[in-house]
């Protein structure tokens, strides 16, 4: 969603830009405005697929890293702590100028506010949109860097889903796959690859693609999963297509893009996995048991029933794909 923070920020002289050097926009989402920075100077580092496709179709220069040193940095603060710590400390390292934070209140701007102030040097602080925005020097954040986790001989870093421990709704969604499952299979969502180096313990399968969308996600599910059976596809799983129809898809989709339910996002995924399979294709995803995914799913597929559940989760079943739905 776009923010007029930035812009208000710019006008009003709460934030100077440089001169001249390169200026790195950390996190930014499709639709925000980055209009008031010099496109030409801008290094957007995103690594949500959906969010750094939309700013390399805009014609920005867009990776999913840091590049050496930068004369200014904006942070486009994410929801988890932990990540918005890390963004902070890996932006003053790499920052000869300042460093501005643009963020809402439910994302924490204003403990991170007070935090910064008490190793920094901070600016004007604007009050806009239900958030702030604030430019700081100066200042040792190193110990805000985030080292990665091992969670049960899986590596994971902070701010990803289910970061701390295996998701329990992944959890059951292995203990209701049959021990057999068929050859060709793919993993949408499929986070730091929990759920995938599971589906190739089962009999059958020859190949497995993990789709992701979160960049780090995947570079942690690459070293999570060494099964020479696994295809890794930093892709939106609700646009991913494979090369030739597949036998099956296991999936847990996020339901969060906010704070607030996003059903959508589940749906798109329905939608994608009875477009990949083979006419006797199979769906099997766990999802929060309030989502109403059992409509979408009987609109894409000619069979499904609950198969398992408990008082958070349900498990539904899917097979033979409907086609012609878009």
């Amino acid at each position: 969603m776009s923010s007029p923070r930035l812009t208000s920020a710019i006008e009003s002289g709460a934030v100077t830009i440089p001169p001249e050097g390169r200026i790195a926009v950390f996190r930014p989402r499709a639709g925000a405005d980055l209009s008031a920075l010099p496109r030409e100077r801008v290094h957007v580092i995103q690594g949500f697929r959906p969010d750094h496709d939309a700013f390399a179709a805009q014609g920005y220069d867009t990776g999913t890293a840091p590049q050496d040193v930068y004369a200014m940095a904006v942070i486009c603060l994410p929801r988890a702590k932990a990540e918005a710590r890390h963004l902070v400390a890996r932006a003053r390292a790499l920052t000869v100028g300042p460093v501005v934070i643009d963020g809402v209140k439910t994302h924490g701007v204003e403990s991170l506010l007070r935090d910064i102030r008490k190793r920094a040097t901070v600016a004007e602080v604007i009050s806009k949109a239900h958030g702030k925005i604030f430019a700081f020097q100066g200042g040792d954040f190193t110990d805000w860097l985030a080292e990665e986790r091992d969670i049960g001989g899986f590596v994971t870093r902070p701010g990803l889903f289910s970061a701390d421990g295996i998701d329990p709704g992944s959890a059951l969604l292995v203990g209701a796959l049959p021990a057999k499952l068929p050859g060709g299979i793919a993993d949408l969502g499929a986070g730091w690859g929990y759920l995938s180096r599971e589906i190739l313990t089962r009999e059958g399968v020859t190949e497995l693609h993990l789709v992701e969308a979160e960049h780090a996600a995947l570079d942690c599910a690459r070293r999570n999963v060494t099964d020479p059976r696994a295809r890794f596809h930093w892709a939106d799983a609700a646009c991913f297509r494979p090369g030739t129809l597949l036998d099956a898809v296991v999936m847990n989709p996020p339901f969060h893009n906010s704070r607030a339910a996003e059903p959508d996002i589940g749906r798109g995924f329905i939608a994608a996995a009875a477009a990949m399979l083979k006419p006797h294709g199979r769906l099997w995803l766990v999802a929060n048991r309030h989502l109403p995914y059992e409509t979408e799913a009987a609109l894409r597929f000619h069979e499904v029933a609950e198969i398992a559940g408990d008082t958070r989760f349900k498990i539904i079943a899917a097979a033979k794909p409907r086609r012609g739905r878009r």
